[in-house]
């Protein structure tokens, strides 16, 4: 059945598609293929965030060489600097940024919780006074799509309010209602139909308001769900809650989006819940201040005893990182303050989390998520909540 966007049309169609063509028989893991203008994207799928048309310390071929399909960009920070009207001249984000792959665009409303000492909302829309010059800028979820529209990703996201944690329920009620609203006018507003639009979850921590939430969301009949505000302080037990109350009415052959999540566990953890799509800063965030994620656990690259330590960061990893140097020469960088140092550990993080969702998909496809979960868990040396 086709939707506004093309997310559900037959092969073929000019426009953005999603298939499911696995799922786990023990769980809710499911892979699938998203098929957009740029390129297909295989899912469950790891997106780098690229917040300023950059992933951090990374050039496109970086990306490519370490398997990454997708990348996300923010309309919000592009519209401050360098402004659309640039991007618009050059053709469009993927020329401007020299990437050709699938790029989905956040609509700014994570601004809305980031930048909650600079902005005010009301009901039609974010007044933002930019950290850069003081500038203000009122977004409205009209202007939000014309940006993205302009910008030309694949996937564009519905402009929401995201709350952080704590919130009491009124407050979280009050912003879930204003995020339907503005659903329903972006709905209205979105103007190229090659890109996909998503509608995104809200509610915080309160179960009753993230279902209604969703119900409302498909009944306006998106081409994609995201799960929105979480990992804004609540804590992964209240995270996974989060989830749990969003996911089962969303509907089975849409894709499914958790913003902004997270660790490798994370991951690992609501793939099994039948989350398709997720971004996270954490790996190149994490990579700069010398940090890796490996097989093994993170290893912290500053501590003393990787000063003569010969081995690479994770002997099971095949990225360039690896494959040419050693923990005490990374180390060595990072007391140096070398930029190399934040480039190659970008790179092998990178690769870690792509690497990690290839394997997630092959587990699902060998019907042995379930065990594939708990075996990476208890290698993190983590346990999975039951």
């Amino acid at each position: 059945m086709a939707y506004r966007g093309g997310i559900g049309c037959t092969l073929g169609d000019p426009v953005v598609q999603f298939k499911i063509v696995s799922a786990d028989p023990a769980g809710r893991a499911r892979c699938g293929l998203l098929r957009t203008p740029h390129g297909e994207v295989a899912t469950p799928a790891f997106m780098p965030v690229g917040t300023q048309a950059t992933v951090k310390a990374l050039t496109p071929r970086h990306l490519e060489e370490a398997g990454v399909e997708m990348i996300l960009g923010n309309a919000y920070h592009l519209t401050v600097r360098p402004g659309i009207d640039i991007v618009r001249h050059a053709g469009g984000l993927h020329r401007f940024c020299g990437w050709d792959g699938p790029i989905l665009t956040d609509s700014g409303g994570f601004q809305v919780f980031s930048l909650a000492r600079l902005r005010h909302v009301t009901d039609e829309g974010v007044e933002f006074q930019s950290p850069l010059d003081g500038v203000t800028r009122f977004i409205t979820p009209e202007k939000a799509m014309a940006i993205q529209n302009d910008l030309g990703a694949d996937v564009i996201m519905a402009f929401d309010e995201c709350v952080g944690y704590p919130c009491d329920r009124p407050r979280a009620e009050q912003a879930m209602r204003r995020t339907l609203r503005w659903a329903s006018q972006c709905r209205r507003a979105h103007r190229r139909d090659e890109q996909a639009l998503f509608g995104i979850v809200q509610g915080s921590v309160h179960s009753d308001l993230r279902r209604c939430c969703a119900e409302e969301l498909v009944g306006m009949g998106f081409d994609g769900y995201a799960i929105g505000g979480v990992s804004v302080g609540e804590g992964p037990a209240l995270m996974r809650e989060a989830v749990e109350a969003s996911e089962p009415h969303l509907p089975h052959d849409r894709p499914r989006y958790l913003m902004g999540v997270g660790t490798p566990l994370d991951l690992v953890t609501f793939v099994g819940l039948g989350v398709d799509l997720f971004d996270c800063v954490m790996p190149t965030r994490n990579a700069r201040g010398a940090c890796a994620f490996t097989s093994e656990g993170k290893v912290k690259l500053r501590n003393t005893r990787y000063r003569d330590d010969l081995r690479p960061l994770d002997p099971r990893c095949s990225c360039y990182t690896c494959s040419q140097f050693s923990r005490a020469y990374l180390r060595h960088l990072f007391m140096c303050r070398e930029m190399l140092a934040g480039i190659l550990v970008s790179l092998h993080n990178v690769s870690f989390y792509i690497t990690l969702m290839r394997r997630c998909r092959e587990a699902i496809r060998a019907g042995r998520y379930v065990e594939f979960a708990r075996t990476f868990s208890e290698a993190q040396g983590a346990t999975l909540a039951e």
